[in-house]
């Protein structure tokens, strides 16, 4: 018997063997991998919609008048009916510890502006922006956190034409304000 044949038999079968096994280890890792990053991606879309579904009952509030008890319990359920809170517990979840972060900003903001509504903020008034604003910088904000986790790449407000992501700049309420005398935009009088 010759024990080169025999050896070098041996160790390319222990090699197939070994290559069949890390490939396959590889391929589930990838699959894994891919995995994670798809339901990453739903969980992230979860939360901004479930938000977005608040702030646009929350504006629908804010335009009709109502007693401040009955926008009080309407703000609240405008959250519930969200699913924000599910939204948000999933999110720390899965979520990365930046994206995580900025969604926990978001929802803070989103809070603020629930309480305002909740106080009798109309849309068009100083108390509503005040806390509409930073809710919509914490949105984009979060929307960064997002492309940059899952794509690499960021955007800036530069790239929409804005001068900042929380529509002051676009906002005709808070400019007019701005213009308004004594306001830091008008004429003094």
């Amino acid at each position: 018997m010759d024990w080169g044949t025999l050896v070098a038999t041996a160790s390319g079968g222990l090699l197939a063997v070994t290559g069949t096994v890390l490939a396959d280890h590889l391929r589930h890792h990838h699959e894994d991998d891919r995995g994670l990053e798809e339901r990453r991606r739903a969980l992230y879309l979860d939360f901004i919609a479930a938000a977005g579904a608040c702030h646009t009952r929350l504006r629908e509030i804010a335009q009709h008048p109502a007693t401040t008890a009955g926008r009080d319990t309407d703000s609240r359920a405008a959250l519930n009916d969200a699913g924000i809170y599910e939204a948000r517990e999933r999110l720390y979840i899965d979520a990365t510890t930046a994206v995580a972060g900025a969604g926990q900003s978001l929802f803070e903001h989103l809070r603020a502006l629930q309480r305002a509504v909740a106080g009798g903020a109309a849309q068009d008034s100083a108390a509503f922006h005040e806390a509409y604003h930073p809710y919509l910088d914490s949105v984009w904000r979060y929307r960064v956190a997002v492309r940059r986790e899952l794509e690499g790449r960021s955007l800036t407000p530069a790239a929409f034409g804005w001068q900042s992501w929380d529509g002051r700049d676009r906002c005709p309420n808070c400019r007019e304000r701005a213009a308004e005398p004594g306001l830091g935009g008008g004429p003094a009088g």
